[in-house]
C-alpha cells in the first residue's frame, strides 16, 4: 500500500501524542496558571548562577522510581531444520611399517664368499626377554699370484637373556667365536736362494692354517634411581691353535650424586689380563712365556654448567701391577671437558685434556689383525695425555660438522710390524716372514680430523670424513703400518619407495714397514718398504619386495685393486655378493 508525504507526517504526530499521553499517570490533576507576558526575556551574565560543585538534592524530586514487572510467555516452536553430517577432509597417511624382532640374512658371491646372519629376540612376559645371534663370513680364497692357502672362517654365536624393570634393567651375555685364517702373506722373492725344486719343496711344507677360539660371559645391570646408577662386568678366554691361552675379567661400577647442585660422578675399574705363548718367536724358550697386568682406577668427575659453559672436572688414578714382572706404578691423568655454544645450535666450541691407561690384549690385536704370530709381548700402553679442541654444529637444519685438532702423548703405544725371517725348512709355520709382531714405542701424535654429515631430504644422506696424522716415535725407525691419512665418505639414497641404494669409498694413505732375512748379507741393508696408498670403493643396490623380503646386491673392491691393507698380504680383488633379507615373528 502507497502513502503519500502528507498522511506520513499526519499518523506520525498521532502516534507522538499517545504515546506521550501513555506516559502521564492516570487521574493526576497538575493545576492551572495563568501567565502574563510583557516583553521577551532578555538573559545577562550577572543574571547567571554558578551551579555548586556538592549540589543539594531534592529528595522530593528523587522520589523512588516504580518497579516494572516482565513476564515471558514461551513456548515451543517446530523447526524443521536438518543440519547436514560433517565429513572429515581425507588425508593421505603413510602406513606404519610393521616391526619385526627377528631377521635372517643369507648371502653368496664370487671367491666362495658366504655371509650368513640369524638374529632372534622373543619377550618371554611384560618385562623379560631373551634371544640370540649367530654370525658368519667365508671365503675360499682364490687370491692371484698367492703361493699359500688364503681361505677363511669367521663364525659366532651369541645368547643373550635381561629385563627392563621401573627400578632397575639388567641383561648377561654369553658368546662364542671361532676364526681360521691362513699366513699366506709370504714375502716377494721368497725362496730366491733355493733351486726352483727346494722352493716348491720349502712352500709346499708350510701349513699356514692357525685358528683362534674364544668364549666370553657378560653382564650389565643399571638403576633408575640411587647414586649406584651402572655395573658392567665381562670375562673372556681366549686360545688359538699354537696352545696360547689369555683370560681377561673387566669390572666397572659407576656412581652418579648430588652435591651442592652439582653432578659428581665417579667410575671404578679393574681389569685384569693374564695368558701364556707357548713358544717364543725364535722357538729357543725352554718354557712357556707368561703374562700379567692388573689395573686397577678411579675415576672422580663433576659437572659444571654455569653462563653457558658446560664443564666435567675430573681425574683418573691409576694403580697398575705387572704380575709376572713384580712391577707395580701409580698413575695420574687429566679428564675435563669444556664445550661452549658460540651460536646456539649453530656452532659449539669444545676442548679438553683426557688420559688413561689402556689395556693390550692378544684378543684385540688379533680382531685388529689377524695374522699375528703367537710369540707377542703384551704389556699396557700408558696414553699419558690427549689434549683437544675443536668447533661442531649446524650449518643448516640437516648439514651437521665438527672439526678437531689434537696432540697425544703415549708411552709404550703398540705398533704392528713384520717379523723377520728365514728360509730354513725347521721354521715354524709363521715364521717365514708373514706373520706380524707388536713393539712399542713412545709416540706423540699431532692430527687434524673433520667430518660432514648432510641429510639432503629423507631419501639421500650423504656423509665424509677425514683425518691427518704427523707422528714422531721415540726409538722406533718409522711408526709402522699407521697411515697419515685416511678419508672416508658415505652416499645413502632411495631411488624409489622399492629401490634403494649406497656407496661408501676409504682412501688410507701410505704407511711404512720392514722386515729383513738375517741369513743374507746386505751390501747395503734394506730400509722401510712403503706400503702403497689405496681407495677402496664398494657399492650396494636394494629391493624391497615388501616389509619382510629385501634382496640385495653388494659390490666390493670396484676398482678391482690389489692393494695390500697390511706388508705382504694383497686383498681379493672385485667382489660380487647377492642376497635375501628376510624379517620375521614368531
Amino acid at each position: 500500500m502507497n502513502f503519500n508525504f502528507q498522511n506520513k507526517i499526519i499518523i506520525g504526530l498521532f502516534l507522538m501524542a499517545l504515546q506521550v499521553s501513555w506516559a502521564q499517570k492516570k487521574d493526576e490533576n497538575i493545576g492551572s496558571e495563568v501567565v502574563n507576558v510583557v516583553k521577551p526575556y532578555t538573559p545577562t551574565v550577572s543574571d547567571a548562577s554558578k551551579i555548586q560543585e556538592a549540589p543539594v538534592l531534592d529528595d522530593e524530586g528523587n522520589a523512588k522510581k516504580e518497579t516494572i514487572k516482565y513476564t515471558i510467555f514461551s513456548f515451543p516452536v517446530a523447526s524443521t531444520f536438518m543440519p547436514a553430517k560433517g565429513k572429515a577432509e581425507g588425508v593421505d597417511k603413510e602406513a606404519k611399517e610393521k616391526f619385526y624382532n627377528n631377521y635372517v640374512t643369507l648371502g653368496y658371491g664370487n671367491y666362495g664368499n658366504l655371509n650368513a646372519e640369524l638374529f632372534i629376540n622373543q619377550n618371554l612376559g611384560a618385562n623379560d626377554y631373551v634371544g640370540g645371534m649367530f654370525r658368519h663370513f667365508s671365503s675360499q680364497g682364490g687370491i692371484n699370484d698367492v703361493k699359500l692357502d688364503n681361505w677363511f672362517y669367521d663364525t659366532a654365536l651369541d645368547a643373550f637373556y635381561g629385563a627392563n624393570n621401573d627400578s632397575m634393567s639388567w641383561n648377561i651375555d654369553l658368546g662364542y667365536q671361532n676364526q681360521i685364517y691362513n699366513w699366506y702373506g709370504l714375502p716377494m722373492g721368497f725362496g730366491g736362494s733355493l733351486s726352483a725344486a727346494d722352493q716348491n719343496t720349502l712352500i709346499g711344507s708350510v701349513d699356514s692354517k692357525h685358528s683362534y677360539n674364544g668364549i666370553s660371559l657378560g653382564g650389565k645391570l643399571s638403576f633408575n634411581e640411587g647414586a649406584f646408577k651402572e655395573l658392567a662386568t665381562k670375562f673372556s678366554h681366549f686360545t688359538d691353535s699354537f696352545d696360547s691361552a689369555e683370560n681377561r675379567f673387566y669390572f666397572n661400577p659407576s656412581l652418579k650424586f648430588d652435591v651442592s647442585e652439582q653432578t659428581v660422578k665417579t667410575d671404578i675399574i679393574v681389569d685384569y689380563v693374564g695368558g701364556t705363548f707357548r713358544k717364543n718367536y725364535e722357538n729357543s724358550n725352554l718354557e712357556s712365556i707368561k703374562y700379567g697386568f692388573t689395573n686397577v682406577g678411579l675415576a672422580p668427575s663433576f659437572y659444571i654448567n654455569e653462563k653457558g659453559w658446560d664443564v666435567n672436572l675430573g681425574v683418573k688414578l691409576f694403580y697398575s701391577v705387572d704380575n709376572q714382572g713384580n712391577d707395580s706404578k701409580f698413575l695420574v691423568y687429566p679428564n675435563i671437558n669444556v664445550s661452549y655454544p658460540v651460536v646456539k645450535d649453530l656452532m659449539i666450541f669444545y676442548a679438553g685434556a683426557e688420559g688413561s691407561l689402556e689395556q693390550n690384549s692378544y684378543m684385540d690385536f688379533v680382531k685388529e689383525n689377524p695374522f699375528m704370530s703367537p710369540t707377542l709381548t703384551i704389556a699396557p700402553t700408558d696414553q699419558q695425555y690427549d689434549i683437544f679442541a675443536g668447533l661442531k654444529g649446524k650449518l643448516a637444519s640437516s648439514i651437521s660438522y665438527n672439526i678437531k685438532g689434537s696432540y697425544v702423548n703415549e708411552r709404550g703405544k703398540a705398533l704392528y710390524k713384520s717379523q723377520n725371517y728365514t728360509e730354513n725348512e725347521t721354521n715354524q709355520d709363521y715364521a717365514f716372514g708373514n706373520s706380524f709382531q707388536v713393539v712399542y714405542d713412545d709416540v706423540r701424535t699431532f692430527s687434524l680430523s673433520g667430518d660432514l654429515k648432510a641429510d639432503f631430504s629423507k631419501n639421500v644422506s650423504f656423509g665424509i670424513g677425514g683425518t691427518f696424522s704427523n707422528y714422531k716415535s721415540n726409538s722406533q725407525q718409522e711408526v709402522w703400518n699407521l697411515p697419515t691419512v685416511e678419508v672416508n665418505s658415505t652416499l645413502d639414497f632411495n631411488i624409489t619407495p622399492k629401490w634403494f641404494a649406497g656407496a661408501k669409498v676409504f682412501y688410507v694413505g701410505e704407511r711404512k714397514d720392514m722386515q729383513l732375512n738375517p741369513n743374507v748379507v746386505y751390501v747395503v741393508q734394506p730400509g722401510p718398504t712403503t706400503l702403497k696408498s689405496y681407495f677402496d670403493v664398494n657399492a650396494h643396490l636394494g629391493y624391497k619386495h615388501n616389509s619382510q623380503i629385501t634382496g640385495f646386491l653388494k659390490l666390493n673392491n670396484i676398482s678391482n685393486n690389489s692393494y695390500q691393507k697390511w706388508m705382504n698380504y694383497p686383498v681379493q680383488g672385485f667382489q660380487v655378493l647377492v642376497g635375501a633379507n628376510f624379517k620375521f615373528d614368531f
